[in-house]
């Protein structure tokens, strides 16, 4: 096979769509010696990353190569807007299109089409984003509802809700394929990101600034709770995002620390140490800093809500994100039930063995094999006499 893949997410600086797409090329590159994959530092007319060209992911192995889609963003939108048949030739005419951020291709001539499904919380909740994100996610969703050969969900709740909402999609091209932590079985080590820091005597979150990750009423959680017990600093580490102004007040003091974006290694030395883990998020595709943190046995706190119960099982004290009190009673538990707390850290190191990136790696690897295997989605649609998106 040769697989088209899309890396356009996974530079210097990258998040969720980002680190799956880096994490699950990485370990098909450890498993896979036969096919050739093609690696897309920008795909899609709605989203460029200046480093990209030059900083996104790069395979050294014989079967992986880097395929340019222009070296601007008008060049990259003038490729990914040309005819199917001219833009699988310059492609290479891949067998596999794999596309991990958003955005779909109009209908394929002969390759397959694999879209990634992260979330649709710009369906759910559009005032958590802005104008410019909300349409242009649900311009690739809803062409990917209309012509992708296989959908992989990062969840069974992301699953059953691109269901609900496309309900003509057929329910057996849609599969669940998790993501990992890529701190698993890591043996310690890291680097402490703030000197003030220390070891057992700092909440944790992790986590893009932006509405929909709760900021707010986390910080009014831990305003109220150093009002009545002693004092630990809570440290945010996650860069800025949009809709900042909602947060509330954000301006750094003696017991909150902002680290901003940071680096693998001081994110790593931040799970091992933390006194717990906090992410109350309002709403979740999956959740991968919680997947990271019960990968490094640390005691969590997180939301009763999306996909999150999926990801945490038994090993986190689930709270209800919109509810400042119940965020603020669980961080008190945590606190004065040092049982509790033990408890969630044996558990967190056993549940995530479940999110591994060999397994996933394997599954995908499994699944493009059966997508070839498919009658094209558009040829199905076809013949059943429904109708295309159009251009």
């Amino acid at each position: 096979m040769r697989i088209a893949f899309d890396v356009s997410q996974t530079g210097p600086r990258k998040a969720g769509c980002g680190y799956f797409a880096d994490g699950l090329i990485r370990h098909l590159a450890l498993i896979d010696r036969e096919n050739e994959f093609l690696l897309l530092p920008a795909v899609g007319d709605h989203f460029w990353d200046a480093a990209g060209p030059r900083q996104t992911c790069a395979i050294r192995q014989a079967n992986f190569r880097r395929l340019s889609t222009g070296r601007t963003f008008e060049e990259s939108q003038q490729f990914w807007r040309l005819p199917a048949a001219t833009l699988e030739e310059r492609l290479g005419h891949p067998d596999i299109l794999h596309c991990n951020n958003f955005f779909c291709p109009y209908e394929l001539k002969s390759a397959r089409c694999v879209f990634t499904l992260h979330d649709l919380a710009f369906l759910s909740h559009p005032e958590w984003t802005t104008e410019e994100n909300r349409v242009s996610c649900f311009a690739g969703v809803f062409r990917a509802a209309g012509s992708a050969d296989l959908i992989v969900a990062v969840s069974h709740y992301s699953r059953e809700q691109f269901l609900q909402t496309f309900p003509h999609y057929p329910a057996e091209r849609i599969e669940v394929v998790y993501p990992g932590s890529r701190f698993l079985d890591i043996s310690g080590g890291g680097i402490r990101p703030h000197e003030s820091l220390r070891p057992g005597n700092y909440w944790l979150s992790v986590g893009t600034l932006e509405p929909r990750k709760n900021h707010r009423r986390l910080l009014a959680a831990y305003r109220r709770l150093c009002s009545i017990e002693p004092r630990m600093p809570l440290v945010i580490a996650g860069a800025e995002g949009w809709l900042l102004e909602e947060l509330g007040d954000l301006r750094p003091n003696r017991d909150l620390i902002l680290l901003g974006y940071v680096r693998d290694e001081e994110l790593l030395w931040l799970y091992d140490n933390c006194y717990a883990f906090l992410y109350p998020s309002l709403f979740e595709g999956f959740g991968m800093p919680v997947a990271e943190a019960m990968s490094r046995g640390a005691a969590i706190l997180t939301s009763s809500t999306t996909s999150l119960p999926e990801v945490a099982g038994d090993a986190a004290l689930l709270v209800d994100p919109f509810d400042e009190e119940a965020i603020f009673a669980g961080m008190r538990r945590l606190l004065s039930e040092p049982s509790l707390r033990d408890r969630l850290r044996r558990a967190a190191i056993s549940r995530a063995r479940q999110f591994s990136w060999a397994s996933s790696a394997a599954r995908m690897a499994d699944l493009y094999l059966e997508v070839l295997r498919l009658p094209r989605f558009a040829d199905s649609l076809a013949m059943s006499g429904d109708v295309l998106p159009q251009r």
